[in-house]
């Protein structure tokens, strides 16, 4: 039998999420391609697909959060220091959807990128903050990564708390530039960042009924719903919601009808195949309720309640690119996300939302104008943290 073969490989944690990270020059030559010879070996580094839904054979953790791979090479583009490729890995089918961002692990993207020699030396301060510009290759867009330093070397430690991290760490300033798609939009040829040129639509699935929806294009594109009209309240954990598969159904259905209405597939059929995007959340006023940590989480302390789905249960805590959607759709008046929110932040920080869910809260920014009668978001702005759990090799037996 032929041996396994060893790739170098960094295992990373960003945000609330975490994934094999590889340069894309250590990948195998065959894999340093987009096609079915990277996706085999990534399938296998993870361990999928798994009948048993564990990836015990694999990096994975069995979850949407830590089902992931990131690919990070030297940008080929014009003031930017690397480029940035997400796949999430399907765990129980042989699937990595390649259709959007991670914004938790864009956090890692940046520290990655200066321990592995990616970023030029010039360009590293003995001691502050490393401007890490980062192209992401999937959606074609600019993420500014603000890392710290200390002694030339990224800080991983701090005393930033993220809910849904166990531990602090060094905080980790995003910023993501013109975060809303360019694609041409869904019925009614709208803007990139409201495909459809509404800001509230009404979605007709068969089984469910008729909803309000507001379907938006900014960090990925994502389906925000009242949490009422799903028989939520919006301060719901996980169990409530994954434990309950004819609820899952129902979500499924919505997400796929969404994504047709929002131009991203043609044919609700198509939606297993895109697992990853669109984004499925609800949204409810401000309500106190305890975390999944036991902290209770007081109605005063935020704007509004949001709980979101990642391929196909409900999520821990907070989807990254999610969070920017959730930013850009609060900034606009009249979103089902800005009424939730009471019409605008209650709580402080002009351009931001803090908004509650299933681990905490969090808090994203948001810059949004009206440019010749679009709404048009110029950047969003949130922190997250990242760490190096370990660095090495994967290894995995040879693709046929």
């Amino acid at each position: 039998m032929a041996p396994q073969i060893r790739i170098p490989a960094t295992y990373l944690r960003g945000g609330t999420s975490k994934g094999v990270f590889f340069r894309l020059q250590d990948l195998p030559a065959a894999a340093q391609q987009p096609g079915a010879a990277r996706d085999a070996l990534l399938l296998r580094v993870i361990g999928s697909p798994d009948p048993y839904g564990k990836q015990i054979d694999g990096m994975g953790g069995a979850t949407s959060s830590t089902s992931k791979a990131v690919i990070v090479s030297p940008s080929t583009r014009p003031g930017h220091d690397v480029d940035y490729l997400f796949g999430q890995v399907a765990i129980d089918s042989p699937f990595v959807d390649w259709s959007g961002n991670c914004g938790n692990l864009s956090a890692a993207v940046g520290p990655f990128a200066i321990a592995s020699g990616l970023v030029a030396p010039g360009r590293i301060p003995h001691d502050g903050v490393c401007t890490v510009r980062i192209w992401q290759a999937n959606i074609g867009k600019t993420i500014v990564a603000h890392v710290p330093v200390a002694g030339g070397q990224v800080q991983e430690t701090g005393d930033f708390a993220l809910d849904g991290v166990a531990f602090p760490a060094a905080e980790v300033l995003l910023e993501f530039l013109d975060p809303a798609d360019g694609g041409e939009g869904g019925e009614g040829g709208g803007s990139a960042l409201f495909p459809t040129g509404q800001l509230v639509d009404t979605l007709d699935v068969p089984g469910v009924g008729r909803l309000q929806a507001t379907l938006i294009n900014a960090g990925i594109p994502t389906i925000f719903l009242n949490a009422r009209d799903v028989g939520c309240t919006g301060t719901e954990l996980q169990d409530a919601i994954n434990g309950d598969a004819a609820a899952l159904a129902r979500f499924e259905a919505i997400r796929a009808w969404g994504a047709v209405k929002m131009g991203l597939i043609h044919d609700v059929a198509e939606a297993a195949t895109r697992q990853h995007t669109p984004k499925l959340a609800f949204v409810a006023p401000p309500a106190d309720y305890v975390a999944s940590s036991g902290t209770a989480v007081r109605a005063a302390d935020i704007d509004l309640l949001v709980r979101a789905l990642s391929m196909g249960k409900l999520h821990h805590a907070m989807m990254g690119t999610a969070a920017v959607a959730i930013g850009a759709a609060a900034a606009v008046p009249g979103t089902l996300v800005h009424q939730a929110a009471g019409g605008g932040p209650r709580n402080a920080v002009p351009g931001s939302v803090r908004f509650g869910h299933p681990s905490g809260t969090l808090r994203v920014g948001a810059e949004a104008a009206l440019v010749n009668g679009q709404w048009r978001v110029t950047k969003a702005l949130m922190s997250r943290s990242a760490r190096t759990l370990m660095e090495g090799w994967v290894r995995v037996p040879p693709t046929p």
